[in-house]
Order: structure tokens, then C-alpha cells, then sequence
């Protein structure tokens, strides 16, 4: 809608502002990534950037759940197959790290597989043991 001033007014839809606070959760929790890597550098287990992350994650008051159970359906029954999510953050993203020297594409399908079944939208995969962390970063949108 244009005003006699020449400005253009947009109103935000619902969807709109719920995509914009799921991309700034998105690009606070690649902040909180990027704090963790520059602090521990590469090469060391995924435990121990999964901890500092879980740090950085809580002191910037991100509500998340670490090693959150992941429980599948098949024809009516639960199955528990000890499936594990890394973090699952506000109940709107799934988060997989990962400490290794290459990136496989299994990682994305177990990404995928995990949001599927979890329902989830949107999910970062995210390689601590890249030189530069933007390198390791996959953002994946069911």
C-alpha cells in the first residue's frame, strides 16, 4: 500500500513473521556456532563442541534439548531404535554436528530423515572440523 509520503508500507503476515523469527533462531544459533569455533578451533571430538555449544546455546537463553530421543512409528507401532537428535532447538530446528575431516552426503539424508520423522521444518548440519565454519554449515528446509 502506498501513503502520500512515497513510503511503502508492508504489514507482516503471520507466516512472515513466523518464517523471519525461525531464521533469526536459524542465525542465532550459527552465532552460538560460530562463538564455539573460533573458542576450540578444529580437530577435536564432537562430545566436546556439543557441550560448549550446549553452553553457548543456554547463556544466550536458547531454549534447546540435547541428546533428545527420537522414536519412530512403523504401521501403528512405536519403535525405539536408540535414535538420537544432537539438539533440538525451540521445538522448531533440528541440529546435527559433526567433528570429521569430510563431508558425506549420508549426513544430510540422516538430517533429512531425522526432520521427516520428527516432523520438523528446518534443520543445520553443522562440521566443527572445518577450517572456516561457514564451509561447514548445511541449512536443510523440509
Amino acid at each position: 500500500m502506498w501513503w502520500g509520503d512515497g513510503s511503502l508500507n508492508i504489514m507482516p503476515t503471520t507466516e512472515n513473521t513466523e518464517r523471519t523469527e525461525k531464521d533469526a533462531l536459524t542465525g542465532a544459533v550459527i552465532g552460538c556456532a560460530i562463538d564455539v569455533h573460533k573458542g576450540l578451533g578444529v580437530g577435536l571430538l564432537e562430545s566436546a563442541y556439543e557441550a560448549a555449544l550446549a553452553y553457548e546455546l543456554g547463556s544466550k537463553g536458547i531454549h534447546f534439548e540435547r541428546q533428545k530421543p527420537l522414536h519412530i512409528q512403523y504401521k501403528g507401532v512405536q519403535i525405539d531404535c536408540a535414535y538420537r537428535l544432537d539438539f533440538l532447538i525451540e521445538d522448531s530446528l533440528i541440529l546435527e554436528i559433526k567433528s570429521v575431516a569430510k563431508h558425506e552426503s549420508i549426513f544430510e539424508a540422516q538430517l533429512l530423515t531425522y526432520m521427516k520423522l520428527a516432523n520438523i521444518q528446518k534443520g543445520l548440519l553443522i562440521n566443527f572440523n572445518a577450517r572456516w565454519l561457514k564451509d561447514g554449515i548445511k541449512r536443510m528446509v523440509l
